[in-house]
């Protein structure tokens, strides 16, 4: 792994500390100073060698390739002779208007003789790579530096292309050189699309259909229907059963074709958080009880952050969460603020656990304890459920059905 002393980068002009800073991901490196940048530079590297893993095999290539590329920049740029008219000053700024043009006539046909389109795969260091043949691996996958993650906000299921280049010295995969297109339109356009928040929404109008014969989520499915971008809380007393409920409805809701599922355990008892981890949905995040608020929000932002994204770019994304009673209720409404139905787009779900709802919800689930504690299933409680415009997601005949319903339990 190539390594980057302070000495060298001390050495080198800014506009390749600017080349580095660029491909680590580096943000707002052009407001730093000579020093602070340095110091930024040398810390990044410091963790992205701490984090490789054996499934990062180009992990170490990173810095490699900024640093080859620095240098072939430094080449590329016309040298001053003494005496020379416009000074220092105007060389620098021809140079570093120049520098993207070098990069390529530098990496010559190298990098222009294949170009690839696949599906993205992220790591856990946040690298990760393009499956040509999602969802296996295959001979033909490329790697993709976690700086061009960074960059594109990339996440994984979005399809991408752009050219590659043949692995170089200790390199085991081929490496993608820039993202072009992000699922069909331009990476530029992508990386500059309207904010979440600004996207039109609407009330959920295309049902999630579970298909299951267990008693409660045929319960769900038809007395509480979930839409896509539902706001869905799942409440009742302790050991009522929010928990089993929201495992059930991961099972189901796995086996739904083009949703992007993503599991949150913020708060769950130790046992739950093992249970979890054998199911069908792995947990993106998973902190037990133990756990202060500051991380159970940490880890709920993220993952509603990633779905986001998925959901800005015309993707189906879920987010599960067991429990909002430990995360703070600012990041918890956030996080169900969160949930909409994109007009003409994607969508965003957000289904959580919680002993009492929050406002806002689009689906209340109540679950009865003494019905649980009874095995008598299906657990729901009809007076402390609801839906909000529930003809949207089952007709008016299946509205009057779950009013009807409603009305018997009262």
């Amino acid at each position: 792994m190539t390594v980057l002393h302070r000495d060298a980068l001390e050495a080198s002009p800014l506009a390749d500390l600017h080349a580095i800073a660029s491909e680590l991901g580096i943000d707002g490196f052009r407001r730093l100073r000579k020093a602070e940048l340095i110091d930024r530079i040398l810390r990044d590297t410091d963790a992205d060698a701490d984090t490789a893993t054996d499934g990062d095999a180009n992990g170490s290539a990173v810095i490699e390739e900024v640093v080859d590329e620095a240098a072939a920049e430094d080449d590329a740029r016309p040298k001053r002779r003494r005496g020379s008219r416009g000074g220092r000053g105007r060389a620098r700024d021809d140079a570093d208007r120049d520098s993207g043009e070098a990069d390529e006539a530098d990496d010559g046909p190298e990098r222009r003789d294949e170009t690839i389109e696949g599906v993205v795969e992220l790591l856990g260091n946040g690298s990760g790579f393009v499956r040509v043949s999602p969802p296996e691996p295959s001979d033909g996958d490329v790697y993709i530096s976690a700086a061009q993650v960074r960059r594109c906000e990339l996440v994984s299921g979005d399809r991408v292309s752009g050219p590659v280049r043949k692995p170089r010295r200790s390199e085991r995969y081929p490496s993608l050189v820039r993202v072009d297109t992000i699922n069909g339109a331009p990476a530029e356009e992508v990386a500059e699309g309207t904010p979440y928040d600004e996207l039109p929404c609407t009330f959920p109008s295309v049902r999630l259909e579970l298909g299951s014969d267990d008693p409660t989520l045929k319960a769900i499915e038809w007395l509480t229907p979930i839409g896509r971008g539902s706001r869905v809380v799942i409440t009742g007393g302790a050991l009522a059963g929010k928990t089993e409920t929201l495992r059930r409805l991961a099972g189901a809701l796995s086996g739904v074709e083009g949703l992007e599922l993503s599991l949150v355990l913020t708060g769950v008892r130790p046992e739950e958080a093992a249970d979890w981890k054998a199911g069908s949905v792995a947990p993106a995040a998973s902190l037990t009880l133990a756990a202060g608020a500051d991380a159970q929000g940490q880890a709920l932002e993220r993952a509603i952050e990633t779905a986001q994204r998925i959901a800005a770019r015309g993707g189906h994304a879920v987010v599960l969460v067991d429990t909002l009673d430990g995360v703070a209720p600012a990041v918890a409404r956030r996080a169900l603020a969160a949930a909409r139905a994109i007009v003409d787009g994607g969508s965003l779900t957000v289904i959580a656990t919680a002993s009492s709802t929050l406002g806002g919800e689009t689906t209340v689930i109540g679950i009865d304890a003494t019905r649980t504690a009874a095995r008598n299933f299906p657990a729901l409680d009809l007076r402390a459920s609801g839906i909000l415009r529930p003809e949207l997601l089952v007709g008016d005949a299946g509205a009057d059905a779950i009013a009807a319903a409603r009305a018997e339990a009262d």
